[in-house]
């Protein structure tokens, strides 16, 4: 197990990672907030889902939702179908142009990531990758969990 300090130093790196977050919404397309890209992520990630499943993997209600789709669906990158199983539902789905936009993005953030971290080896990457994954692993799905002074997981009711 680490020691106490060295969680504190992780704490304070992970604090600092909105630097991060903010160079890469600012390679982003003016017209494409991050929830956008988020919207246009998830169902590329997941496929075609129903409005109530994407607000559960963005971790948003579904106001905040409705308007990411309503942004996404305006500019043709998203459509809004006839749910089969239940046609007062709609799935979402991407479109071509939201495949395209994709696409786009991708190339915008590996050209930055590359750009940023030239001096690292590709060994050094890959293990920055492998940790923040086992690190998201590690703490699960955590949405409906807030931390104690137990340290155990509570569910918010």
């Amino acid at each position: 197990m680490a020691a106490q300090s060295q969680y504190a130093e992780l704490a304070r790196q992970l604090s600092a990672i909105g630097v991060i977050k903010r160079g890469l919404a600012r390679v982003l397309p003016a017209d494409c907030p991050a929830g956008s890209a988020a919207v246009l992520t998830l169902l590329d990630r997941h496929g075609e889902m129903r409005m109530s499943r994407l607000a559960e993997l963005l971790a948003v209600d579904m106001s905040v939702t409705s308007r990411h789709v309503a942004h996404v669906v305006d500019r043709g990158w998203v459509e809004r179908c006839p749910d089969p199983a239940d046609k007062r539902s709609r799935i979402l789905r991407l479109t071509p142009a939201g495949r395209e936009l994709l696409d786009e993005l991708a190339r915008r953030t590996t050209d930055m990531f590359a750009h940023k971290l030239a001096d690292w080896t590709d060994d050094e990457v890959g293990q920055l990758s492998t940790m923040l994954d086992r690190l998201r692993s590690s703490f699960g799905d955590c949405r409906d969990w807030r931390y104690e002074d137990s340290y155990t997981r509570t569910p918010m009711r």
